[in-house]
């Protein structure tokens, strides 16, 4: 069976606070700017390829007086990851050793995932990876799922899909894979002793 990852808060801890939490002291005022200005929905625009410059000028002639803190994003983008989840790479590696391919299937914009590509060096042992923002669509659409199967030849009841979000898991049960909604790492490995694929 053909293994699918997730990659952010899967493998790679990905949140705005991280970057945030620097930049607002205050709890009140660090909500209201991630609910009302950076929001999950302007991330996503990231993920579906638009670029970090052009992302952020429109909205700074939004919200000028947050100008500093939208300029942040935009420069210091790379401090919205941290380290990888050791437990969930020792994982994808003894898959690897145990022979299983393994893709990664991810929401990421092209040019932040380009940033930070080289840091992770386990990113290399996946047998293909899809992007979001180099694909121009996004999981939960089915059209993302399609390409992945299509460029490496193989039908979703094949696949294991793994992916922390509710909405994702879903939308690959509906086309035919297996599926793992993670949370955490034992978790992970129990089930994936018990498809017999470690």
């Amino acid at each position: 069976m053909i293994v699918v990852f997730d990659l952010g808060n899967v493998l790679i801890p990905w949140d705005r606070r991280f970057l945030y939490e620097k930049l607002i002291p205050d709890p009140t005022e660090l909500d209201h700017f991630l609910d009302h200005v950076l929001t999950l929905d302007v991330n996503a625009r990231l993920d579906r390829g638009t670029t970090l410059p052009a992302l952020v000028a429109p909205l700074i002639d939004q919200h000028p007086q947050h100008q500093s803190l939208l300029e942040a994003f935009r420069d210091r983008w790379v401090e919205t990851v941290k380290e990888p989840y050791p437990e969930t790479v020792a994982l994808l590696r003894e898959l690897v050793d145990a022979g299983r391919t393994c893709y990664a299937l991810s929401n990421w914009g092209a040019d932040t995932f380009a940033m930070v590509q080289h840091q992770y060096r386990f990113l290399d042992w996946f047998d293909g990876l899809v992007i979001s923002g180099r694909e121009g669509v996004v999981k939960p659409e089915p059209e993302i799922f399609h390409r992945m199967c299509a460029r490496y030849d193989f039908r979703p009841a094949d696949a294991l899909f793994i992916d922390d979000s509710a909405a994702n898991i879903a939308a690959a049960d509906r086309l035919g894979f297996a599926t793992h909604l993670f949370t955490e790492p034992a978790l992970l490995r129990a089930d994936l002793t018990a498809r017999g694929l470690l």
